[in-house]
């Protein structure tokens, strides 16, 4: 008699490597990634501090323009938006040998406790860390409503 299990693509996406990265492991011998050339997308990394007057964000989006990033606030709602533009070209003479184009958006979107003062926040980019200084707006605080 056969044995039939049942295909979870969920779980195979969560299923951890005991060997790490086997592409790694390889590279270098006879087996050779297909995709070993191409970047991975961007990713975000943001790290949020508080205190008592501000939150300060700092978001790493390296190898982008600071006319490309885009920062919005809505109360305590802070969206960070970002257009990652690559383009690399090899050329022989005026042969074009190899030529490769990346277009893309990374975004990140948080809530934080207190609603931000719009007016008053700063923000900068240096050396691929946009850090944001996002003041507290004072005078609201949550008001517990009971239920009858």
């Amino acid at each position: 008699m056969a044995n039939i299990t049942r295909f979870d693509p969920l779980n195979e996406l969560t299923r951890v490597d005991p060997f790490g990265d086997l592409d790694s492991l390889f590279r270098g011998f006879m087996v050779r990634p297909v995709f070993q050339g191409a970047a991975a997308a961007p990713q975000m990394k943001i790290d949020v501090t508080e205190d008592d007057k501000a939150y300060t964000v700092k978001a790493e989006i390296p190898g982008v323009k600071k006319e490309d990033i885009h920062i919005s606030v809505d109360g305590n709602l802070v969206s960070i938006s970002a257009e990652v533009k690559r383009e690399t070209e090899q050329k022989e003479g005026k042969k074009v040998v190899h030529s490769e184009r990346y277009y893309g958006k990374v975004s990140r979107s948080f809530t934080l406790d207190k609603e931000v003062e719009q007016g008053a926040a700063k923000a900068k980019y240096t050396d691929g860390v946009l850090e944001a200084v996002l003041p507290k707006k004072q005078g609201t605080t949550a008001t517990r409503i009971t239920v009858a």
